[in-house]
């Protein structure tokens, strides 16, 4: 898997101030499990050091990007690297983008908006970010200071995953294996978008018989934006019941009982949600119910990332 990351967050000494800003989870974790493109508009724009700068949007006028030292406009430099920065990324086959949080090129909807007489007016996204969204609509992507929120953090790599997946999938697709696609992500859509996930399953049932190429294009963007949606307690708990029911002829009421509880459990964020799942993982293995154990929900990234583990990984 490729993800570009702002230069910065890889240790890279390209802020204003000739330092960095390396980030524990991207260095010390993630990139066990992915390649990283580096990227950095503001560096390729105005070197290091640098003065900082700050956007400004005044009524009518276009946005400026003004050097706080000399309150020049050097808002063209920065556009120029911007498209530069994109185009370079887009030679690779991307997985995913983190973006440097507070950032004007690259804060996702934490980028200070100033007015002409300084004050700030709200946030909204960096110059970099807007022209990736509107590059990439349904990649994966996150600010790094957003992924300090274990919620935040599982989900978006919950996406990463699923993104790699499907474009691994459809490299050999045909409408046998998207059927098996689509029952084996059941519970991590459901999870995500139970509305979407009944929109996918009628795309898969082609009652209008329409040609797979058709098919595959209407479910990838579907699948793309259920898995850009976050989880909450609520959705997840289902998904819980929901698979507990497929045990439901093998426990005894004594195991019955112990699971809901680890469920209830969960729901009232005492235990994290790996135990649940843990348990359920574990009757599926001793009952040899295939159906539970082929989903993706029950390990939709690597175990060693561990973000089951924290009670606070669910909202």
């Amino acid at each position: 898997m490729k993800i570009a990351v702002s230069g910065c967050l890889l240790g890279q000494k390209v802020r204003f101030d000739a330092g960095h800003k390396r980030d524990d989870f991207i260095m010390d974790a993630l990139s066990n499990h992915a390649e990283y493109v580096s990227f950095c508009p503001e560096h390729l724009a105005y070197s290091s050091p640098r003065p900082s700068i700050r956007l400004v949007k005044d009524q009518d006028k276009p946005l400026e990007v003004r050097s706080n030292k000399t309150g020049e406009n050097v808002a063209e430099a920065l556009f120029e690297a911007s498209k530069k920065d994109l185009e370079s990324i887009a030679l690779h086959n991307l997985g995913g983008i983190v973006f440097k949080s507070k950032s004007p090129s690259c804060g996702m909807g934490s980028a200070k908006i100033y007015q002409d007489n300084g004050y700030c007016e709200g946030k909204s996204d960096g110059i970099f970010v807007v022209m990736c969204k509107e590059r990439f609509p349904l990649l994966p992507m996150e600010e790094e200071g957003r992924l300090c929120d274990p919620w935040l953090r599982e989900n978006f790599v919950m996406q990463l995953f699923a993104y790699e997946s499907f474009e691994n999938f459809k490299l050999d697709a045909d409408m046998n294996s998207l059927v098996n696609f689509h029952k084996q992500n059941k519970f991590m859509l459901q999870s995500k978008d139970e509305a979407l996930y009944r929109k996918l399953g009628k795309i898969v049932g082609n009652h209008e018989e329409n040609a797979f190429e058709e098919i595959l294009g209407e479910y990838e963007f579907l699948y793309k934006t259920a898995i850009a949606t976050k989880s909450s307690i609520g959705k997840t708990r289902n998904v819980l019941e929901h698979m507990s029911g497929f045990l439901k002829k093998h426990l005894d009421s004594e195991e019955k009982s112990m699971l809901h509880e680890q469920i209830n459990d969960y729901a009232a964020q005492i235990t994290p949600l790996i135990l649940p799942l843990s348990t359920l993982h574990l009757y599926a293995k001793k009952y040899n119910v295939r159906y539970l154990l082929e989903q993706v929900f029950l390990s939709p990234y690597p175990k060693e990332l561990a973000l089951r583990s924290d009670i606070k990984c669910v909202k």
